[in-house]
């Protein structure tokens, strides 16, 4: 097994490669302290210039104060735009938005509350009445025989002629030979339920 000796030059420069990667993560991991002693720390000289540019109005009504140039990094407190800062004054369009009462409309005419318009409607319409939920789906006659009917309600069936109240509920009033005339005895509602073809 050959070390890779046949090849001198990339077995140099992967251990070059190596030993600088080593370093980078080792400077990653553990950083240096700084060399340089502690600098004092210099306060910087304020002098009171004129800003660069005055105050002017934006579109909203506020004014806008006079910034330094863009690429400024100046960490330095400047007093000019901190008093051009505190005489800015409010210059609204006359509403005072500190207080409440201004924002409030006042009424041109007595208005109605809730309840009053309630009571000006009247009481509410009935209810309608329950449908009936009844199915005609046949007859059962015999010759000589009063008309008699098949009907349902869900897995219940009633046979019934006419003048008979079915489910303690419904009178059957007239058998044609396409629907029945219903009254519902309890709220006195009549319907008609046609010949269920199912």
């Amino acid at each position: 097994m050959k070390l890779g000796t046949e090849n001198r030059n990339k077995l140099i420069a992967a251990a070059a490669l190596g030993v600088v990667a080593l370093v980078l993560v080792a400077r990653m991991l553990f950083p240096s302290a700084p060399s340089e002693p502690d600098a004092p720390v210099v306060a910087p000289v304020v002098t009171a210039a004129p800003p660069s540019r005055p105050a002017g109005k934006s579109h909203g009504g506020a004014r806008r104060l006079a910034a330094g140039p863009p690429h400024s990094i100046d960490p330095s407190l400047r007093y000019d735009w901190l008093k051009a800062s505190e005489d800015t004054k409010y210059e609204g369009n006359g509403r005072n938005i500190f207080l409440a009462q201004a924002e409030i409309p006042q009424p041109v005419a007595p208005g109605q509350t809730d309840a009053e318009k309630e009571k000006a409607k009247g009481p509410p319409p009935p209810p309608p009445p329950p449908p009936i939920n009844l199915k005609f789906y046949g007859f059962a006659s015999k010759p000589g025989e009063p008309k008699k009917v098949f009907l349902s309600q869900g897995e219940d069936v009633f046979i019934a002629s006419e003048g008979e109240i079915v489910d303690r509920r419904y009178k059957v009033l007239h058998i044609s030979p396409v629907s029945v005339e219903i009254e519902d005895v309890l709220s006195n509602n009549r319907q008609m339920i046609p010949l269920s073809q199912s």
